[in-house]
C-alpha cells in the first residue's frame, strides 16, 4: 500500500541521534554511524522526529510501504515503561490517530497494564509536524500594577553584534571570556533574561532549527574556542525538541577546537519557566 512515511538522506544524517528519543514507536536506530528506520512496521508516518534533526535529513514521503502495526509497537512501547506509554499515546492523540489509541488502549487493558490519563488538554500540530512548532496560547496571571513592580531594569548586554553569523571569531571581547549561546526564542520568553543570564558574560545566539549554514556556526564556535581561552559555556535554550540541536552544536565545536570544556545548559520552558 501507498502511504506516508519517513525517508532519512544518509548523506545529511550526521547519526547525532537527537531524532531518536522522539520515535517511542522504536522506528528509528543508529546503525553504523547513521540514523535508520529499522522497519515500516514500526514507522507511523506522522513525522515527530523531523523536528529533531539538526541537519535537515529527514522528511515525509509517500511511498509503497507495509502498514504501520500498532500491536508490534506496543510490544516495544510496553518494554520501555510507562513514561514512553504516556509519550506514544499522546504523539498519537496529537495527530488526532483515534483508531490507533483505541488498539492500544486495548491492548494495555488487555495486560493489565495502567492506561494513563489521555483527557489532558492537547495542542494542535503545525503543518510541519514538528512538536516545538505546535501553536499555544500561555496563560499568566495577572498581577496589579504598583510602583513596587515598576522598576527600572538597565541591559547587561556588552558587546554588539550577538548574532553568530555577525561575530568576528577574532573580536577582542571574546579573549577570556565567559560565554553565553543563547536560542533566539528565550530572551522573549524567559522574563529576567538579563539579569539572571547575560550579566558578567558574552552572547552569542541563533537558532539550531531555522538558520542556514549551521556547518559555518560549527566552524566559527570551533574557531572561537580555540583561539580565545574561552572560560566558562552556558546555554540557555527553549524546552522544544528541535532546540535541542544548540547543545549538539556546541559540542561538535568543541570537539573540532580540541577543547574540553565544561558547558552548563539551562532550559526555559515555553511558559518562562526554567527547567
Amino acid at each position: 500500500m501507498k502511504r506516508q512515511i519517513i525517508e532519512i538522506n544518509e548523506e545529511k544524517c550526521n547519526g547525532c541521534g537527537l531524532c531518536i528519543p522522539n520515535c517511542p514507536e522504536g522506528a528509528l536506530q543508529i546503525i553504523d554511524g547513521k540514523a535508520r528506520l529499522i522497519s515500516d512496521l514500526f514507522c507511523d508516518g506522522l513525522g515527530a522526529c523531523i523536528g529533531e534533526c539538526p541537519e535537515g535529513a529527514i522528511k515525509t514521503v509517500e511511498r509503497e510501504a507495509k502498514p504501520y502495526d500498532e500491536a508490534k509497537v506496543m510490544e516495544n512501547i510496553i518494554k520501555a515503561g510507562a513514561n514512553t506509554i504516556k509519550a506514544h499515546l499522546k504523539h498519537l492523540l496529537d495527530h488526532d490517530q483515534k483508531e490507533f489509541v483505541q488498539q492500544a488502549v486495548a491492548i494495555l487493558k488487555e495486560k493489565g497494564i495502567p492506561v494513563p490519563n489521555l483527557h489532558e488538554e492537547k495542542q494542535a500540530p503545525m503543518a510541519c509536524g514538528c512538536p516545538g512548532s505546535m501553536a499555544r496560547e500561555i496563560q499568566h496571571q495577572e498581577k496589579e500594577e504598583t510602583e513596587s513592580t515598576n522598576v527600572k531594569l538597565n541591559s547587561e548586554l556588552r558587546q554588539w553584534p550577538v548574532q553568530l553569523h555577525l561575530i568576528n571569531p577574532n573580536a577582542l571581547y571574546l579573549k577570556n571570556a565567559d560565554l553565553l549561546i543563547a536560542a533566539d526564542c528565550v530572551p522573549f520568553a524567559f522574563a529576567n533574561f538579563h539579569q539572571r543570564f547575560v550579566k558578567g558574560k558574552i552572547v552569542i545566539n541563533f537558532c539550531p532549527k531555522l538558520d542556514s549554514g549551521i556547518d559555518s556556526y560549527i566552524d566559527k564556535l570551533a574557531e572561537i574556542f580555540k583561539n580565545q581561552d574561552i572560560k566558562t559555556v552556558t546555554i540557555v535554550r527553549m524546552e522544544v525538541p528541535c532546540c535541542g540541536g544548540i547543545e549538539h552544536i556546541v559540542m561538535k565545536a568543541l570537539e573540532k577546537a580540541g577543547k574540553a570544556l565544561m558547558v552548563r545548559t539551562n532550559v526555559i520552558s515555553v511558559n518562562g519557566r526554567i527547567i
